[in-house]
Parts: C-alpha cells; sequence; structure tokens
C-alpha cells in the first residue's frame, strides 16, 4: 500500500506519466469507477501499488483545451 503522495512519484519515476500529483490523484480516484480500491489511513489515502501501475499504464489521457494559447475550441470540441 502506497500513498497518493507516493504513488505519485513513483509513477513519475516508473515512466509511466510525465506528471501527477496526489490531488490528482484524489480527483481520478473520485470520478472514475475503475480506479483500484482506496483505503483510508488517518487523514492519507492509499492505494495497492500492484493495482494501480496497471490501471495507469492501461488508461487513456485525455489532456484539456489550452484556452490560453488557441483560444475556446470550436463547437463540437
Amino acid at each position: 500500500m502506497v500513498s497518493f503522495r507516493e504513488l505519485a512519484r513513483r509513477l513519475i519515476a516508473d515512466g509511466v506519466v510525465e506528471t501527477m500529483s496526489h490531488q490528482r490523484l484524489s480527483k481520478i480516484a473520485q470520478e472514475d469507477p475503475a480506479f483500484p480500491p482506496v483505503v483510508p489511513i488517518g487523514r492519507s489515502k492509499a492505494v495497492d501499488y500492484r493495482l494501480a501501475l496497471p490501471y495507469f499504464r492501461a488508461r487513456t489521457v485525455r489532456p484539456g483545451w489550452r484556452t490560453d494559447l488557441k483560444g475556446k475550441p470550436p463547437a463540437g470540441e
């Protein structure tokens, strides 16, 4: 079991993702029902790294539209 902070650090160190924060992990865990089971430990959250690694390797990344660079996206996107 690793905390969300440690999970973010390991995913970057293992080259699975370029960037990740514990806040982003918390948001993904809330929104994606396929996220591995989360265990609360005190005020922290933890997840089994053996389950999280394949989840993130298979996860499709959908980056947002950079409105600061491109303006608003065209209708339909």
